[in-house]
């Protein structure tokens, strides 16, 4: 006589959670707001958004043909004058032909108090 009933299953839990459902990892939300204040970040944001349009009016481009150069922010806040940080940026625009004087004073009055923003460490 066969016995049709279920038999009662075992299920081995695997380390990282159970063989059937796969573990979805959990992202922890905030971690970087709480080392930051959401307004600096908000204030670095703007600004990456604004210099990326500035730069495609000066190249006269779309953003993704703009030529390969990087603004660093932090690297510009560590200089100790504006003089040495114009002198910077106007090197890293310095293939554009267009004049590009109002930009870096525009751009040195946007980081003006500005934090900088080192990378979390890990706790």
């Amino acid at each position: 006589m066969a016995d049709t009933s279920p038999q009662p299953r075992v299920y081995f839990q695997t380390p990282g959670g159970t063989a059937e459902e796969p573990e979805i990892p959990v992202r922890k939300q905030g971690r970087v707001t709480v080392k930051y204040d959401r307004k600096e970040l908000r204030k670095r944001l703007n600004l990456e958004e604004w210099i990326i349009d500035q730069l495609t009016d000066l190249y006269d481009c779309e953003e993704e043909a703009i030529p390969e150069l990087e603004i660093d922010v932090d690297e510009l806040l560590d200089m100790p004058s504006d003089v040495e940080r114009g002198a910077r940026v106007k090197d890293l625009v310095v293939e554009c032909f267009k004049p590009t004087e109002d930009f870096v004073s525009e751009l040195l009055d946007k980081i003006r108090g500005m934090q900088k923003l080192s990378t979390p460490q890990k706790k």
